[in-house]
């Protein structure tokens, strides 16, 4: 997996298990669902058409999430975003940062 990919994927997983911790505290490891959550975010990262010029999920053209699990990230992002700043400042910079990216790469 390309280190762009690679850092999406540390993204979403610091996301889950803020959410996951914080809603549903099950300690050190993620609950069942927020483990299939996780699962299915990294098959999808995995098959991304774009690679390495991946945009960020919201900026992309192409919303290869099922419904369900669309609705599911989002409420999981919606909580853990305003909180990934104090927890986690330089992926939250970096997703941010990588908010402004043209979608072709450049």
């Amino acid at each position: 997996m390309h280190a762009r990919l690679e850092r999406e994927l540390e993204t979403i997983h610091a996301m889950i298990a803020l959410y996951c911790g914080d809603r549903h505290g099950v300690g050190e490891s993620l609950c069942a669902d927020c483990q299939a959550l996780l699962d299915y975010a990294r098959v999808r990262l995995d098959r991304c058409q774009f690679g390495a010029q991946k945009p960020t999920c919201v900026n992309c053209p192409v919303h290869c999430y099922q419904p369900q699990y669309r609705e599911k990230v989002r409420v999981v992002m919606r909580y853990a975003g305003p909180r990934m700043l104090g927890r986690h400042p330089v992926l939250s910079l970096r997703h941010w940062l990588a908010g402004f990216r043209r979608h072709d790469g450049r």
